[in-house]
């Protein structure tokens, strides 16, 4: 089953620019489909294999000694942005 995932990571902390680029850095190089902008990073693929590169790119980030917050949609098809055409709502 394909997904798309939309992932927007919340640093609690001053320092938080090097925890975005961990984490960033490591959902990247997951080798599956991921788009990042200004406001969030979506990834899209087969279930588990987009669930678990999540858990692996997050995990680093929650061990740290810093509170971070993670706000995710999970999306039961496979949506990336060349899939839609988005003049519909202009």
């Amino acid at each position: 089953m394909k997904v798309s995932l939309e992932i927007t990571l919340y640093p609690l902390s001053a320092d938080y620019l090097p925890i975005i680029n961990g984490f960033l850095h490591r959902i990247h190089n997951s080798g599956l489909m991921v788009v990042t902008n200004g406001m969030s990073t979506q990834v899209f693929g087969e279930y588990d294999a987009v669930l678990d590169a999540f858990r692996e790119a997050l995990r680093p980030s929650f061990e740290l000694e810093k509170v971070v917050s993670v706000s995710i949609k999970l999306i039961n098809s496979d949506l990336p942005p060349d899939r839609w055409d988005a003049s519909a709502w202009s």
